[in-house]
């Protein structure tokens, strides 16, 4: 019972951490950035000033695009070894609590 209420707080407090943490992701070597919360919510999206021209819209989209998956695969990752952090051996196991 005190492995399991220990288990829980662990995952309270990386739940928190995680509530905190930011996510940079980037596209077409960085002239496309956004950054994720730990929820997955869209924070910020900054596009180099070069981009903003006529006929440029398509290229923007797509880099904003990837530079979204690029963030959201970082993202898993950070869930996925704070899950680790938290779950040790048992980590993936049906039942466990997912991010």
């Amino acid at each position: 019972m005190k492995q399991a209420q220990a288990m829980q707080a662990k995952l309270q407090e990386a739940q928190g951490r995680l509530a905190e943490t930011e996510i940079d992701g980037s596209a077409g070597g960085g002239m496309v950035r956004v950054t994720l919360k730990g929820s997955g919510e869209l924070a910020r999206v900054v596009i180099d000033d070069s981009l903003m021209a006529p006929g440029e819209a398509e290229i923007v989209a797509d880099l904003v695009v990837a530079a979204h998956a690029d963030a959201k695969r970082k993202l898993e990752a950070t869930q996925s070894e704070m899950m680790r952090e938290v779950a040790g051996p048992l980590a993936g196991m049906p039942g466990m609590p997912k991010f």
